[in-house]
């Protein structure tokens, strides 16, 4: 397993916590717990959410408070371990609004967490996740009724050309910052747009964003795609406009990786050849706030440390253990067989 092990394959926090609550040194200590058991496993580094903040919040503040964390990580010996963040726009912070005032705020917020990404990466870390239009927010006619289909897609065209000037102020910054921006799709029960690797391009090409990119998630490209043919003419006109900067292996269902409905061969046979970046193992587990904006049924993997042992349910670290050891054999087995 060599070649995979060469591979640098990443951790999502998103199975313990949406809030790492930088000012809890309580809660520093569980995430230390964490990180030590995690890096033991094998993982080489961790994605990490920021959680948004009040609408009026201190952003130099925030970016002071991460600061105090990185120093705790590195405290508890963790200095030379790579961290990328996930960061979602809000209803308050929308880059898309129609009104000036509000994109600005919503740049001013975005700076921020790139701040807090080089804070806690370093260079050449990655901010990822949707924030483009603010998730989970969908639009209403002015009877309440939800907008759909090609109504939507039009309301959405003046929404992307509103950010442009946004995002290339954004792009930038992060450039100056050496943080590379990667935009994610995600359902279209999670946000109107964009939902598809294909929109995401379209935006930054149109919006003229050099150096902007994506990410891909294998579960939104499962339940939010156009098929294979378009999700290969999409990895490769990502990959020639150098716009790949992430890679998300997620479950469809957002559980478990091991023996999950991930079409490995036809991703891996694209993505390997032009790809050299982190793998990001991304697990959702059903804990607040996700048990209800997902909508979970299943069962908690049990956290050691904050849950209690439960017969007959894995724990997080058996799920991440099994990931790990999955993603390294498909990774391996794809170097064998594109070397046979």
């Amino acid at each position: 397993m060599e070649e995979a092990r060469r591979r640098d394959i990443y951790f999502s926090f998103f199975m313990f916590t949406a809030d790492l609550r930088p000012n809890d040194a309580g809660y520093t200590e569980v995430l230390v717990r964490h990180l030590k058991a995690l890096t033991e496993i094998g993982y080489t580094g961790f994605d990490v959410h920021i959680a948004p903040g009040p609408a009026h919040a201190d952003h130099h503040a925030e970016v002071e408070s991460y600061f105090s964390l990185r120093r705790a990580f590195d405290r508890a010996g963790f200095r030379d371990v790579k961290f990328t963040t996930n960061v979602g726009t809000t209803r308050s912070f929308d880059p898309t609004s129609p009104y000036e005032e509000q994109r600005r705020q919503a740049l001013s917020y975005l700076k921020s967490r790139v701040d807090i990404t080089s804070v806690l990466g370093g260079e050449n870390t990655i901010m990822s996740g949707p924030f483009l239009y603010p998730y989970g927010v969908f639009p209403l006619t002015d009877d309440g009724e939800g907008i759909w289909s090609d109504a939507l897609q039009d309301w959405m065209k003046p929404r992307y050309a509103a950010a442009a000037s946004i995002f290339r102020e954004l792009a930038q910054y992060s450039a100056e910052k050496r943080v590379k921006l990667a935009i994610e799709p995600v359902k279209n029960w999670e946000t109107p747009g964009p939902t598809m690797v294909s929109e995401a391009l379209d935006f930054l090409e149109s919006a003229d964003v050099p150096v902007c990119g994506l990410t891909i998630d294998t579960a939104q490209v499962v339940m939010e795609s156009q098929g294979p043919a378009i999700f290969r003419n999409n990895v490769a006109r990502a990959a020639r406009q150098s716009r790949l900067n992430y890679v998300h292996i997620s479950a469809p269902d957002r559980g478990a990786v091991r023996d999950s409905w991930i079409p490995w061969e036809i991703m891996l046979d694209e993505i390997e050849p032009v790809y050299s970046g982190p793998y990001l193992v991304e697990v959702f587990n059903a804990i607040p706030p996700f048990e209800s904006s997902m909508r979970m049924t299943r069962r908690r993997f049990w956290r050691p440390g904050e849950d209690a042992p439960e017969m007959g349910v894995d724990s997080a670290y058996d799920v991440a253990r099994a990931a790990l050891r999955t993603l390294e054999e498909k990774i391996a087995s794809h170097g064998r067989r594109s070397h046979s």
